[in-house]
């Protein structure tokens, strides 16, 4: 039974995946229809991109009644995006340097964010749906506060029909890709339910490794792209952006939903641990408006560190 629900969970993971990449890709093309400029992309509409995955992790378990899964769903992404995937993109560019200094306020909302989402779970050792709310007004100014301070760029208008039917044939494939990402989605919650119960391991657990590593790949394979292309900062811009959507707008939809509780010390752990790694990540990126190698091994190291103690208190118990 467990190799079965495992394997299940593979072909859903893979389907959510792929699902993920083709939104990141056609979300990419309406940008540039749209005339959208390339730092507002990343940030805004690639960040929201990459998120939904998690998005739809989070209503499907909300619904299904296991609300705690989205909670490690988005702790766990938001630790291996802060870590390793940061990390594996600083060591691809070999060394990023910053030239916006949007990046560097921007990161700011994104530690506000993790830390409201602590505060507001250890006052009442849950997330309620006022706390959703709350969580979903930061997530609300923060848009309109960007939307009103972007810089617009505006592309000629190009009225052709090869033009229309290219603009067309991105739109279906992200309607596709978004119904293949809920009914996918729907049932990586449903397996790994099953797997958490096969190995009685608390949800929370599962969601903080198998779920996230499965729903960060939209964000690594754009991140690559990215450093790629030889725009590394816009990984960077993706990456703060996606943690900020993650914990603002995910768990304030999921809390709204159904309310979120989870046990306390795993979250604790996790939480303190993305917490850390969030100032670490600010710390650098101010350092000198660079991240360089060093301090991408030091971030994949911290990733690898936080595994290790997981296992650890996990073999105590």
């Amino acid at each position: 039974m467990l190799i079965e629900n495992f394997l299940l969970f593979i072909v859903a993971g893979f389907f959510l995946v792929l699902s993920g990449i083709f939104l990141v890709k056609s979300l990419d093309k309406i940008a540039s229809f749209l005339g959208i400029s390339e730092f507002s992309a990343a940030f805004i509409l690639m960040a929201f991109a990459t998120s939904i995955p998690e998005l739809f992790v989070g209503i499907s378990s909300a619904l299904q009644g296991v609300p705690q899964l989205s909670m490690g769903n988005i702790l766990g992404a938001n630790i291996i995006d802060l870590t390793l995937l940061t990390g594996i993109f600083i060591l691809m560019a070999k060394g990023i340097k910053f030239k916006s200094k949007k990046l560097g306020k921007e990161i700011y909302f994104m530690f506000g964010g993790i830390l409201l989402l602590i505060i507001l779970y250890l006052i009442g050792n849950s997330l309620s749906r006022i706390d959703g709310i709350i969580l979903l007004c930061l997530f609300l100014t923060h848009t309109l506060l960007i939307m009103k301070k972007r810089k617009r760029y505006y592309k000629k208008s190009n009225n052709s029909e090869k033009y229309q039917q290219k603009r067309l044939l991105y739109v279906l494939v992200f309607m596709i890709s978004l119904i293949v990402l809920f009914v996918s989605s729907k049932y990586v919650v449903q397996y790994s339910s099953s797997i958490a119960l096969d190995l009685n391991l608390p949800e929370i657990f599962i969601g903080l490794f198998l779920i996230s590593i499965a729903t960060t790949l939209p964000e690594l394979v754009f991140g690559i792209n990215a450093v790629i292309l030889k725009h590394p900062e816009m990984s960077i811009g993706d990456q703060a952006g996606t943690i900020f959507t993650n914990t603002c707008l995910i768990l304030g939809i999921v809390a709204l939903i159904h309310p979120i509780t989870v046990s306390f010390n795993p979250f604790l752990i996790s939480g303190a641990f993305m917490l850390i790694s969030a100032f670490i990540f600010v710390a650098f990126v101010k350092s000198g408006k660079k991240l360089d190698i060093y301090e991408g091994i030091s971030l994949i190291g911290l990733y690898f560190f936080f595994v290790i103690i997981q296992f650890l208190i996990r073999s105590i118990i």
